[in-house]
């Protein structure tokens, strides 16, 4: 899943949402050794964000629509699928939360920005990109994805054939969607019960 996805299936917890943000960003085992003096909610999301991933990854729904993305995006299918799928979210935003998408999106900017000192500085210019062009919200339409994979192309050479992604998406989308509809809410049944265990 992409960012939208991430930070909705964290609830409310600002630190929780935080480790669940950033989680692609912090890389090895998260022992306790090496967590021991990091918020709690932090590591509960850093945590979620790998549980979400893993499930996603492993969920039958998830791999029949990564096999037809596959036949266009070869080995990116992966990635173009986290971002479809952020699509159908935020263009039927009003479905999983009662904010509207705006209102809903700038409030987590609000949250990310106070939050700063939890953001691994290899991470903070993208999110500072992210909090001025709003991501989250251009998430929502076909034009605002496209921009997403352009943007997306060009940050390594391997990833410049995704930059034609939403042609896929186009051709694809009520395959896809229905993709969407039957793992999601079962996606967001599991995240709340891994916060429930886990949470202190």
């Amino acid at each position: 899943m992409n960012f939208l996805a991430h930070i909705l299936l964290s609830g409310e917890n600002e630190g929780v949402m935080m480790g669940n943000y950033v989680g692609d960003f912090i890389k090895g085992r998260l022992t306790e050794e090496k967590t021991a003096l990091w918020n709690p909610d932090y590591v509960v999301g850093l945590k979620l964000h790998r549980f979400i991933d893993s499930f996603t990854d492993s969920h039958p729904e998830v791999l029949e629509a990564k096999d037809v993305a596959a036949v266009t995006q070869g080995r990116l299918a992966g990635i173009v699928m986290d971002i479809y799928f952020d699509y159908f979210l935020a263009k039927n935003f009003i479905d999983y939360q009662r904010e509207p998408l705006l209102v809903y999106a700038h409030r987590m900017y609000s949250i990310i920005e106070r939050n700063e000192h939890l953001i691994p500085e290899t991470m903070i210019p993208m999110v500072r990109s992210m909090i001025r062009q709003d991501w989250l919200t251009t998430y929502a339409t076909l034009d605002g994805i496209d921009t997403t994979f352009r943007r997306l192309s060009r940050r390594a050479e391997f990833l410049a054939p995704i930059s034609t992604a939403v042609s896929d998406l186009r051709a694809n989308e009520d395959f896809y969607y229905t993709r969407f509809l039957s793992f999601f809410p079962e996606l967001r049944r599991q995240a709340g019960q891994f916060i429930a265990e886990n949470a202190a």
